[in-house]
């Protein structure tokens, strides 16, 4: 690249080198965006602007680190989930589109003034506890993850979003969960089989181990999720988990096994069952 390129230059020139991507334009814009400062739409308006000598050294190193595969969202720091902004880094799971069903699944069955009570198991970023805390203000929250780094990650996103209601606890599932009975147990977590093929594609590559994979075929961390969520739940409470799209029928099963009632699949705009609920009787 020459020293002296203008915003659609640039952009073009970068767009060539990520061949292996399959959006390179956007992937370019937004790491352009990132470095500038600006909204996607400022490249529209001003294309023949040229870029400072910073400003190309800055965006020519992101476009060499997104050659190698890493995810944009650790690239720029964010990430977009339920219209809000996350930050994120290589110590927490990507937000996917995917989770926000989950938000969706919890509007439908609790009131926007309900008070009651919310465990979150796993939080990684907080994206989960954070946008409940923020659509239900009368809940109380708890947030739980086994890393010290993604509980600082989801402090720091807590603090941007001004969600001060929720309470952090370093645990390993319930170990460290005092026994007060919530209303909601939540969680999205490490789903993915050691042999997924899935593991050597794609942002998975980058991502933390510990936050995708469990033994026993994926459904390690759901057998001990399940087996103990009754203890504490309140009567009648609601466990919520996402699943991969072909283990509804096995987290159902589960979910019987341990005693949980009205158990309700939900699909994902692909139409895939990704989430399971289930009611303590």
């Amino acid at each position: 690249m020459s020293h002296r390129l203008t915003i659609k230059e640039a952009l073009t020139q970068a767009a060539d080198l990520l061949t292996d991507s399959d959006s390179s334009l956007l992937d370019s814009e937004v790491l352009l965006a990132h470095v500038l400062k600006k909204t996607r739409s400022y490249f529209r308006a001003w294309p023949e602007k040229v870029l400072t000598p910073n400003e190309l050294k800055a965006f020519q190193h992101l476009i060499e680190q997104r050659k190698t595969g890493q995810p944009i969202a650790y690239l720029t720091g964010e990430r977009e989930f339920w219209s809000r902004s996350f930050n994120v880094s290589p110590d927490v799971l990507i937000p996917r589109p995917d989770t926000e069903l989950l938000i969706d699944i919890v509007q439908e069955n609790f009131s926007p003034d309900q008070a009651f009570s919310i465990l979150d198991l796993g939080t990684g970023s907080g994206i989960i506890a954070i946008t409940l805390a923020l659509e239900f203000k009368n809940a109380t929250v708890t947030a739980v993850d086994i890393s010290e780094k993604a509980l600082s990650m989801a402090k720091k996103n807590a603090r941007q979003h001004k969600a001060d209601h929720i309470q952090f606890i370093l645990s390993s599932w319930f170990k460290n969960i005092p026994k007060n009975r919530f209303d909601l147990i939540i969680s999205n977590p490490p789903y993915i089989s050691p042999n997924d093929q899935h593991l050597r594609e794609g942002d998975v590559r980058f991502e933390p181990n510990s936050a995708l994979i469990a033994q026993d075929n994926g459904l390690d961390d759901f057998k001990k999720i399940i087996t103990k969520a009754s203890v504490f739940l309140n009567p009648k409470g609601t466990i919520l988990l996402e699943h991969g799209f072909q283990q509804g029928a096995i987290v159902k099963n589960l979910l019987e096994s341990s005693g949980f009632v009205q158990i309700r699949h939900y699909q994902d705009i692909q139409g895939h069952v990704r989430a399971t609920l289930g009611k303590k009787p």
